[in-house]
């Protein structure tokens, strides 16, 4: 680790005070809530920003509510919280077990909901929970309130349609229909405190025998989170069984476009989607038939 170079921490009481500051005062201030990803990328010399503006004294972003015929959750939410919480887990199970398996018990203990969309990591676990899961991410900045569907939040590694002086405070999922089944399936180098090498989440609904409506994301294959469009089109073509389901996690697998790096080779990668589509589908498949 490199010592950090001196900075100025902000701890606006507001949201409109936050954005006030970012658009008005310090336009160049990154923004902190947890720090788990920040703090850390600033000790390595990755990045070296002026002025930190922490989030964490805004009253009212780190609450999970019932809100039209879905969840809310806080943009400051920890993702410890997602995890334990009992309407988290009867509405939208995948999204806490996704951030259950999000780095070590202490890191999800101080990382929110909202650090980890906003930091646009391709590897990021609750992402694909979320984009099978229909969520909105909602946003506030200086012309505004607005929102949009998470799939479409994200423009490169790292980077966000976010306007200058947007914030994110919260994220919103429907209730899923009835008859759906959704799973996350994650593969590191080691049990717990890794990013994920490939992630999967499946999300089917059934009508008897039909799928009528399927969503894949898979992580850290692409730039971005990506939805896996052709094999949940496979899924959509016809009656579900064991066969459709590998024939999808073969598409998936050719949707994907992995890189090599330190962690792993994209040829190995690739076959991973493949394997844990196919996995993540069984599961979600089991869910949905009850």
């Amino acid at each position: 680790m490199r010592k950090m170079m001196p900075f100025l921490c902000l701890y606006p009481e507001t949201l409109r005070e936050a954005i006030r500051t970012l658009t008005e005062e310090h336009t160049d201030a990154i923004l902190l809530a947890g720090g788990t990803d920040v703090l850390v990328r600033m000790k390595r010399g990755e990045i070296n920003p002026p002025v930190l503006l922490n989030l964490k004294r805004i009253g009212g972003l780190d609450r999970i509510e019932r809100s039209d015929g879905g969840l809310t959750l806080g943009a400051l939410t920890t993702i410890a919280c997602v995890e334990r919480s009992p309407l988290v887990r009867q509405s939208h199970p995948v999204l806490a077990q996704s951030a259950a398996v999000l780095g070590s018990p202490s890191i999800r203990h101080l990382a929110t909901l909202g650090g980890n969309v906003g930091r646009a990591s391709p590897a990021a676990d609750t992402v694909p929970a979320l984009i099978v899961q229909k969520a909105r991410v909602l946003l506030e900045g200086p012309l505004g309130k607005r929102e949009m569907e998470i799939e479409g939040f994200f423009k490169g590694p790292g980077q966000t349609w976010l306007s200058p002086g947007e914030i994110i405070t919260s994220i919103y999922l429907p209730d899923p229909a009835p008859g759906t089944g959704a799973t996350y399936v994650k593969l590191g180098r080691r049990e717990g405190g890794d990013c994920a090498l490939v992630g999967v989440a499946a999300s089917l609904a059934l009508s008897g025998s039909k799928v009528i409506d399927a969503r894949l994301a898979l992580a850290s294959v692409a730039p971005v989170p990506l939805r896996a469009r052709n094999a949940e089109d496979v899924l959509l073509s016809g009656s579900i069984n064991e066969e459709r389901l590998k024939e999808a996690a073969r598409v998936s697998s050719q949707d994907s476009s992995p890189i090599s790096d330190l962690r792993a080779g994209a040829e190995y990668r690739r076959q991973m989607v493949e394997v844990l589509t196919y996995r993540a589908l069984n599961s979600a498949w089991r869910q949905a038939r009850g």
